[in-house]
């Protein structure tokens, strides 16, 4: 990767990070958000609220990708900032549910940058480059998963928690701000032309651009099909330890990818492989059935730790493979359908959790989500053995 092609994915990088940090840092308040400042009391308006910018995202996702691939994916980009800041802006503003509810519906509709983020990258960078780049996104992601609720707490103290959405709404204005300084990045011959091999002959790609965005719908199913019970089947499991520990123990995976995906990163992915796909899902199902038995504190870190090695390999697989598949004339059009596929894993998830846990218990989601991933894994090593025999 040159410097400057470094320089363009730090920023692009950062600009994501401060984003989603009030973006992912915000929803676990929305409780304490409608008793105190909306003086709302309803106990299930905060799980609805909770899913509405995903779904809306879901939906509105490919149509901006659309969008980006006929107008250029920096203005696109701009505009994904500048969407959540007004969003945030209005959010800050509302004295009822129903105005809440529609700036949340705005954020749903006019965000998107991480997927418009992904798609101006596709357009400096291209192969193993691209792969790594993607890989960096997500950790950017990751770490705002991680720091946001804790940070955004020391001030949810004040008399009306919604006020701080206006001062969030100028991080992303911020970012905006940093993009415009970007280079326009538009497609340079080695993004517009799919991968040769040394002969000069077309390297097919390993899956198309429909089968990776299945496999991600079932990945991120059956990691988030595990969030919304965990710290409660944890306190169940578990009576003793307190509710920090039973919060770290599920930001575990998520400090794992932190902390192994910039050297798993260097060492995998390197090229698009069903094979290492197969190896991340497979011990994914395998850790999620493990975690559903009856476990003590030490097995239980030990599995926690070995989900999040599975999901970075995982990640920095799909990544590889989405690599493999785009170019810079469809990038907008390729990452939106990626980040919908996610967006939709997220929702489902979120809905066959509630349904799971009310049929079979609070154990029920990492069944459900093994269940889910196997047919992925038989379908991977099915599909990498059938290209092993036509070499």
């Amino acid at each position: 990767m040159s410097a400057g092609t470094r320089q363009v994915v730090a920023v692009v990088m950062l600009c994501h990070f401060i984003a989603a940090f009030a973006a992912l840092g915000m929803p676990p308040f929305f409780a304490l958000i409608l008793q105190r400042s909306l003086h709302n009391d309803v106990p299930w308006l905060a799980g609805a609220f909770y899913v509405v910018p995903t779904l809306l995202a879901a939906l509105s996702a490919p149509w901006w990708g659309r969008l980006a691939d006929r107008f250029g994916k920096k203005p696109l980009l701009m505009r994904a900032q500048l969407g959540l800041a007004a969003s945030f802006l209005l959010a800050s503003y509302a004295t009822n549910s129903f105005a809440f509810l529609a700036a949340l519906v705005l954020q749903g509709v006019l965000g998107g940058t991480f997927s418009a983020s992904n798609a101006y990258l596709a357009t400096v960078a291209s192969g193993t480059t691209l792969t790594r780049s993607l890989t960096a996104m997500q950790w950017s992601a990751r770490a705002a998963l991680v720091a946001a609720p804790a940070c955004l707490g020391l001030w949810m103290g004040a008399e009306s928690p919604i006020v701080l959405y206006r001062w969030l709404a100028l991080l992303p204005l911020a970012a905006a701000a940093l993009i415009a300084w970007l280079p326009a990045g538009e497609a340079t011959g080695a993004a517009k032309r799919p991968a040769t091999r040394a002969g000069g002959a077309s390297v097919s790609a390993p899956a198309t651009p429909r089968q990776i965005y299945v496999l991600q719908f079932a990945f991120v199913f059956a990691t988030v099909v595990t969030f919304p019970y965990f710290i409660p089947d944890m306190q169940q499991r578990m009576p003793a330890i307190s509710a920090a520990t039973a919060g770290l123990l599920f930001g575990l995976p998520h400090l794992v990818y932190l902390a192994a995906a910039p050297l798993l990163s260097r060492r995998l992915g390197l090229a698009p492989s069903l094979g290492l796909l197969a190896t991340a899902y497979g011990t994914l199902v395998i850790a999620l059935l493990a975690q559903a038995a009856p476990l003590g504190l030490p097995a239980l870190v030990a599995w926690r730790l070995l989900m999040g090695i599975a999901m970075t390999a995982g990640f920095i697989a799909l990544h590889a493979l989405v690599a493999s598949v785009v170019h810079a004339g469809n990038a907008g059009r390729t990452f939106g359908w990626f980040e919908s596929s996610s967006k939709w894993g997220g929702v489902v998830a979120g809905l066959g959790a509630g349904a799971a846990v009310s049929l079979a218990g609070q154990r029920a989601p990492y069944l459900l989500g093994a269940a889910l991933l196997a047919p992925a894994v038989a379908y991977l090593l099915l599909t990498a053995r059938q290209r092993i025999s036509a070499l």
